[in-house]
């Protein structure tokens, strides 16, 4: 096979999606999507995730220490790309037809149709440079659809959660068809009452 050197990028790096789940300071929930993440091991199983540049779902990462992180599978893509596109600080990002609930154990919302959400509390943050934060966070519970505990092969199972991954601003299906770019399908996602408009909107 033929090698090229090319620039490092993130074009290069195929990654599972994930909604992150947390709680504004009203207590009202917000959800961010996020994929930079993956797994490390700090005396047990952790999970890793950074974060780059402000966003809310960061300030309440950073301000509670704890959160959620929800696979996204592909019925919940448009969702989950309209909430990707949409600022947390945006009046009214979560008046959509979506099901939310809570962890099992640890006070954090969870997207119900989720197959998997980590519910996470973090164990260190460290600043990176040009406003990166990476979390390195402990795994209190996993809230998983019952048929995880069932005896079977795992192609079966993910086969029937068809997680989602990402590269080249692009949404992938777990057999590798294209779902569209990066802010396409949650066009299909429309608040239940609009949004308020500001001057010049």
């Amino acid at each position: 096979m033929k090698k090229l050197s090319l620039t490092p990028n993130n074009d290069y790096c195929p990654q599972t999606l994930f909604a992150y789940g947390t709680y504004k300071e009203d207590g009202a929930p917000n959800f961010g999507l996020f994929c930079w993440l993956s797994y490390c091991w700090d005396d047990a199983l952790c999970v890793m995730c950074c974060i780059g540049e402000e966003k809310l779902t960061k300030d309440r990462i950073l301000a509670t220490g704890r959160f959620s992180a929800c696979l996204i599978t592909e019925p919940l893509l448009p969702l989950a790309d309209y909430l990707g596109s949409t600022s947390g600080r945006d009046p009214g990002k979560m008046n959509v037809d979506v099901a939310i609930g809570k962890g099992a154990r640890l006070d954090v919302p969870i997207l119900e149709e989720s197959p998997i959400c980590y519910e996470l509390e973090v164990k260190r943050t460290m600043p990176l440079s040009e406003g990166s934060t990476l979390f390195v966070c402990r795994i209190v519970n996993v809230l998983a659809d019952a048929r995880c505990a069932q005896a079977g092969d795992v192609e079966s199972l993910l086969r029937a959660f068809v997680p989602v991954s990402t590269t080249c601003q692009t949404y992938f299906s777990h057999d590798g068809r294209a779902m569209g770019k990066w802010g396409e399908p949650g066009r299909s996602v429309r608040p239940l009452t609009p949004l308020p408009q500001t001057p010049d909107a």
